[in-house]
Protein backbone atom coordinates (compact mmCIF):
# COMPACT_ATOMS: atom_id res chain seq x y z
CA UNK A 1 0.00 0.00 0.00
CA UNK A 2 1.36 3.25 -1.03
CA UNK A 3 2.31 5.74 1.96
CA UNK A 4 -0.32 8.53 2.50
CA UNK A 5 0.49 12.07 0.80
CA UNK A 6 1.48 14.95 3.67
CA UNK A 7 -0.69 17.55 3.59
CA UNK A 8 0.77 20.78 3.72
CA UNK A 9 -1.37 23.40 5.37
CA UNK A 10 -3.00 26.21 2.71
CA UNK A 11 -0.89 29.64 2.42
CA UNK A 12 -3.35 32.51 4.05
CA UNK A 13 -4.40 35.07 1.57
CA UNK A 14 -4.46 38.62 2.22
CA UNK A 15 -7.79 39.52 4.42
CA UNK A 16 -8.24 35.91 6.09
CA UNK A 17 -5.14 35.44 7.69
CA UNK A 18 -3.93 35.58 11.57
CA UNK A 19 -2.64 39.22 10.96
CA UNK A 20 -6.20 40.05 9.46
CA UNK A 21 -7.96 38.28 12.31
CA UNK A 22 -5.91 40.12 15.13
CA UNK A 23 -5.59 43.59 13.27
CA UNK A 24 -9.22 43.68 12.88
CA UNK A 25 -11.27 46.49 13.94
CA UNK A 26 -15.01 46.98 14.81
CA UNK A 27 -16.54 50.12 14.64
CA UNK A 28 -18.84 51.07 18.08
CA UNK A 29 -19.68 54.69 16.81
CA UNK A 30 -18.50 57.07 14.40
CA UNK A 31 -14.55 57.04 14.14
CA UNK A 32 -14.63 54.96 17.05
CA UNK A 33 -13.16 51.37 17.10
CA UNK A 34 -13.36 48.51 19.37
CA UNK A 35 -10.20 46.18 19.18
CA UNK A 36 -8.22 43.19 21.13
CA UNK A 37 -5.15 43.26 20.90
CA UNK A 38 -3.45 39.29 20.76
CA UNK A 39 -1.09 38.29 22.79
CA UNK A 40 0.57 36.15 19.83
CA UNK A 41 2.56 39.48 18.78
CA UNK A 42 4.32 40.26 22.13
CA UNK A 43 7.89 40.71 23.08
CA UNK A 44 8.31 39.35 26.73
CA UNK A 45 5.06 41.02 28.02
CA UNK A 46 4.42 44.13 25.51
CA UNK A 47 2.47 44.30 22.65
CA UNK A 48 4.98 44.87 19.53
CA UNK A 49 4.80 48.24 18.24
CA UNK A 50 4.53 47.41 14.67
CA UNK A 51 1.84 45.43 14.78
CA UNK A 52 0.01 48.38 17.23
CA UNK A 53 1.00 50.17 14.27
CA UNK A 54 -0.78 48.03 11.43
CA UNK A 55 -4.33 48.11 14.46
CA UNK A 56 -4.03 51.71 14.35
CA UNK A 57 -3.30 51.56 10.29
CA UNK A 58 -6.74 49.84 10.11
CA UNK A 59 -8.78 51.94 11.66
CA UNK A 60 -7.45 54.90 10.10
CA UNK A 61 -8.65 52.84 6.65
CA UNK A 62 -11.38 52.39 7.64
CA UNK A 63 -12.15 56.37 9.16
CA UNK A 64 -10.42 57.91 5.73
CA UNK A 65 -11.74 57.96 2.16
CA UNK A 66 -7.87 56.22 0.97
CA UNK A 67 -7.29 52.91 1.72
CA UNK A 68 -3.78 53.04 1.60
CA UNK A 69 -1.41 54.20 3.99
CA UNK A 70 1.29 56.68 2.62
CA UNK A 71 3.06 58.04 5.57
CA UNK A 72 2.04 57.11 9.05
CA UNK A 73 4.01 59.34 12.30
CA UNK A 74 3.74 57.40 15.72
CA UNK A 75 4.09 58.33 19.39
CA UNK A 76 4.33 55.67 21.99
CA UNK A 77 3.03 57.16 25.11
CA UNK A 78 3.36 54.14 27.13
CA UNK A 79 3.35 50.20 26.58
CA UNK A 80 0.73 48.55 25.49
CA UNK A 81 -0.89 44.99 26.79
CA UNK A 82 -2.56 42.10 25.32
CA UNK A 83 -6.24 42.40 25.77
CA UNK A 84 -9.52 45.36 24.90
CA UNK A 85 -8.55 47.92 23.57
CA UNK A 86 -10.38 51.27 22.08
CA UNK A 87 -9.01 53.48 18.58
CA UNK A 88 -10.34 57.09 18.66
CA UNK A 89 -10.16 58.39 15.25
CA UNK A 90 -10.19 61.99 13.39
CA UNK A 91 -10.35 62.91 10.40
CA UNK A 92 -8.15 66.15 9.57
CA UNK A 93 -8.60 66.51 6.06
CA UNK A 94 -9.99 64.98 2.84
CA UNK A 95 -8.41 65.83 -0.88
CA UNK A 96 -8.47 64.12 -3.68
CA UNK A 97 -5.60 62.77 -3.92
CA UNK A 98 -4.64 62.41 0.06
CA UNK A 99 -6.43 62.16 3.46
CA UNK A 100 -4.98 62.81 6.60
CA UNK A 101 -6.25 61.55 9.99
CA UNK A 102 -5.58 61.52 13.29
CA UNK A 103 -5.74 58.20 15.62
CA UNK A 104 -5.19 57.43 19.48
CA UNK A 105 -5.08 53.84 21.20
CA UNK A 106 -6.93 54.07 24.65
CA UNK A 107 -6.49 50.96 27.64
CA UNK A 108 -7.38 51.03 30.83
CA UNK A 109 -4.96 50.72 33.92
CA UNK A 110 -5.15 48.66 37.00
CA UNK A 111 -6.67 51.75 38.85
CA UNK A 112 -9.50 51.73 36.22
CA UNK A 113 -8.00 55.25 34.50
CA UNK A 114 -8.31 55.35 30.63
CA UNK A 115 -4.59 55.49 29.55
CA UNK A 116 -3.74 56.59 26.19
CA UNK A 117 -1.18 53.97 24.94
CA UNK A 118 -0.21 55.24 21.33
CA UNK A 119 -1.35 58.97 19.13
CA UNK A 120 -0.52 58.60 15.74
CA UNK A 121 -0.85 61.21 12.63
CA UNK A 122 -1.49 59.83 9.15
CA UNK A 123 -1.82 60.51 5.62
CA UNK A 124 -3.51 58.17 2.71
CA UNK A 125 -4.20 57.74 -0.51
CA UNK A 126 -4.30 54.97 -3.25
CA UNK A 127 -0.89 53.49 -4.25
CA UNK A 128 -1.91 51.98 -7.31
CA UNK A 129 -2.98 55.44 -8.74
CA UNK A 130 0.93 56.63 -8.50
CA UNK A 131 3.10 56.98 -11.72
CA UNK A 132 5.45 54.32 -12.64
CA UNK A 133 8.28 56.85 -12.91
CA UNK A 134 11.16 55.88 -10.30
CA UNK A 135 14.92 57.44 -10.16
CA UNK A 136 16.29 56.23 -7.33
CA UNK A 137 20.04 55.73 -5.88
CA UNK A 138 19.14 53.20 -3.21
CA UNK A 139 19.68 49.22 -4.22
CA UNK A 140 18.37 46.37 -2.32
CA UNK A 141 20.50 44.66 0.36
CA UNK A 142 22.68 41.52 -0.81
CA UNK A 143 21.34 38.61 1.95
CA UNK A 144 22.68 35.08 1.14
CA UNK A 145 20.19 32.35 -0.02
CA UNK A 146 17.21 32.00 2.91
CA UNK A 147 19.15 28.34 3.30
CA UNK A 148 22.22 30.00 4.34
CA UNK A 149 20.33 32.25 6.83
CA UNK A 150 19.21 31.68 10.37
CA UNK A 151 15.74 32.19 11.94
CA UNK A 152 14.89 31.95 15.64
CA UNK A 153 14.16 28.11 15.28
CA UNK A 154 17.88 27.60 14.43
CA UNK A 155 18.97 29.32 18.03
CA UNK A 156 20.47 26.85 20.48
CA UNK A 157 18.79 28.98 22.94
CA UNK A 158 15.93 31.47 23.04
CA UNK A 159 17.20 34.64 21.34
CA UNK A 160 16.96 37.73 24.14
CA UNK A 161 13.66 39.43 24.54
CA UNK A 162 11.91 36.88 21.93
CA UNK A 163 8.47 35.60 22.75
CA UNK A 164 4.97 34.98 20.88
CA UNK A 165 5.64 37.32 17.90
CA UNK A 166 8.81 34.94 16.61
CA UNK A 167 6.31 32.03 16.46
CA UNK A 168 3.84 34.39 13.77
CA UNK A 169 6.94 35.61 11.48
CA UNK A 170 9.07 34.39 9.00
CA UNK A 171 12.72 35.52 9.65
CA UNK A 172 15.72 34.28 7.89
CA UNK A 173 18.64 36.43 9.30
CA UNK A 174 21.63 37.09 7.65
CA UNK A 175 24.42 35.52 9.26
CA UNK A 176 26.76 38.76 9.09
CA UNK A 177 24.15 40.45 11.67
CA UNK A 178 24.35 37.65 14.19
CA UNK A 179 27.33 38.35 15.80
CA UNK A 180 25.05 38.77 19.16
CA UNK A 181 23.84 35.66 19.35
CA UNK A 182 27.00 34.14 19.73
CA UNK A 183 28.82 36.76 21.78
CA UNK A 184 30.59 38.53 19.34
CA UNK A 185 28.53 41.85 18.21
CA UNK A 186 30.17 43.57 15.37
CA UNK A 187 29.46 46.87 16.97
CA UNK A 188 28.15 47.51 13.42
CA UNK A 189 24.60 48.28 14.32
CA UNK A 190 23.24 46.75 11.07
CA UNK A 191 20.35 43.92 11.00
CA UNK A 192 19.57 42.71 7.68
CA UNK A 193 16.29 39.70 7.15
CA UNK A 194 14.62 38.01 4.66
CA UNK A 195 10.94 38.54 6.10
CA UNK A 196 7.48 37.13 5.71
CA UNK A 197 4.56 35.85 8.08
CA UNK A 198 4.57 32.21 9.09
CA UNK A 199 1.22 31.30 7.66
CA UNK A 200 2.31 32.48 4.22
CA UNK A 201 0.37 35.47 3.74
CA UNK A 202 1.76 38.06 1.36
CA UNK A 203 2.78 41.45 2.84
CA UNK A 204 0.17 44.87 1.26
CA UNK A 205 0.48 47.93 2.68
CA UNK A 206 -0.51 47.43 6.07
CA UNK A 207 1.79 44.43 6.86
CA UNK A 208 4.13 46.68 5.86
CA UNK A 209 3.63 48.67 8.72
CA UNK A 210 4.83 45.43 11.33
CA UNK A 211 7.78 44.73 8.80
CA UNK A 212 9.52 48.01 9.63
CA UNK A 213 9.95 47.14 13.48
CA UNK A 214 9.65 42.91 13.55
CA UNK A 215 13.74 42.02 13.46
CA UNK A 216 15.98 41.83 16.64
CA UNK A 217 17.25 45.59 17.41
CA UNK A 218 19.92 46.92 15.86
CA UNK A 219 21.55 47.37 19.63
CA UNK A 220 22.03 44.06 19.42
CA UNK A 221 24.74 44.57 17.08
CA UNK A 222 26.17 47.31 19.35
CA UNK A 223 27.08 45.13 22.17
CA UNK A 224 23.83 46.31 23.98
CA UNK A 225 21.23 43.78 25.47
CA UNK A 226 17.86 43.88 26.74
CA UNK A 227 14.95 45.27 24.25
CA UNK A 228 14.67 48.80 23.31
CA UNK A 229 11.26 50.31 23.85
CA UNK A 230 9.89 52.83 20.69
CA UNK A 231 9.71 56.39 21.43
CA UNK A 232 8.50 57.24 17.50
CA UNK A 233 8.19 55.48 14.38
CA UNK A 234 7.85 56.96 11.51
CA UNK A 235 7.10 55.08 7.93
CA UNK A 236 6.49 56.00 4.60
CA UNK A 237 4.80 53.43 2.32
CA UNK A 238 6.22 53.48 -1.24
CA UNK A 239 4.01 51.31 -3.33
CA UNK A 240 1.87 48.10 -3.05
CA UNK A 241 4.27 45.23 -2.52
CA UNK A 242 4.58 42.47 -4.96
CA UNK A 243 3.79 38.25 -3.51
CA UNK A 244 6.95 36.54 -2.20
CA UNK A 245 8.85 37.32 0.66
CA UNK A 246 10.51 40.83 1.59
CA UNK A 247 14.51 41.98 2.28
CA UNK A 248 14.51 44.12 5.29
CA UNK A 249 17.59 46.09 6.07
CA UNK A 250 18.24 48.13 9.08
CA UNK A 251 20.80 50.58 10.26
CA UNK A 252 21.95 52.77 13.16
CA UNK A 253 24.77 54.95 13.08
CA UNK A 254 24.16 57.26 16.34
CA UNK A 255 23.48 56.39 20.01
CA UNK A 256 24.08 59.27 22.21
CA UNK A 257 22.43 60.18 25.29
CA UNK A 258 20.35 57.13 25.60
CA UNK A 259 18.84 56.99 22.40
CA UNK A 260 19.46 55.90 19.29
CA UNK A 261 18.10 55.48 15.58
CA UNK A 262 16.74 52.81 13.45
CA UNK A 263 16.61 53.50 9.80
CA UNK A 264 14.80 50.34 7.84
CA UNK A 265 14.01 49.70 4.31
CA UNK A 266 11.59 47.20 2.87
CA UNK A 267 12.42 45.52 -0.65
CA UNK A 268 10.11 43.05 -2.58
CA UNK A 269 10.19 40.17 -4.46
CA UNK A 270 10.33 42.76 -7.77
CA UNK A 271 13.68 44.47 -5.99
CA UNK A 272 11.28 47.42 -5.56
CA UNK A 273 11.80 49.66 -2.24
CA UNK A 274 8.05 48.82 -0.91
CA UNK A 275 8.63 51.28 2.65
CA UNK A 276 10.98 53.05 4.76
CA UNK A 277 11.08 54.01 8.31
CA UNK A 278 13.22 55.75 10.79
CA UNK A 279 12.54 55.51 14.34
CA UNK A 280 13.98 56.87 17.83
CA UNK A 281 14.01 54.24 20.47
CA UNK A 282 15.90 53.82 23.91
CA UNK A 283 18.67 52.13 24.94
CA UNK A 284 18.62 50.68 28.03
CA UNK A 285 22.63 50.84 28.95
CA UNK A 286 24.04 49.45 31.33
Amino acid sequence: MPEAASVQAPRATIGDSEFDRDTAVSERAPGVYDVDLSAGWTIITAVNGGYLLAVLGRALAHALPHSDPFTVSAHYLTASQPGPATVRTDVVRTGRTLSTGQASLFQYDEQGREVERIRVLASYGDLDALPDDVRTTARPPVLPPMDQCFGPQDAPAPIPGSSAITDRLFLKLDPATLGWALGAPSGKGEMRSWFGLADGRDADPLSLLLAVDALPPTAFEIGLSGWVPTVELTVHVRCRPAPGPLRVSITTRNLAGGFLEEDAEVWDSADRLVAQSRQLARARLA
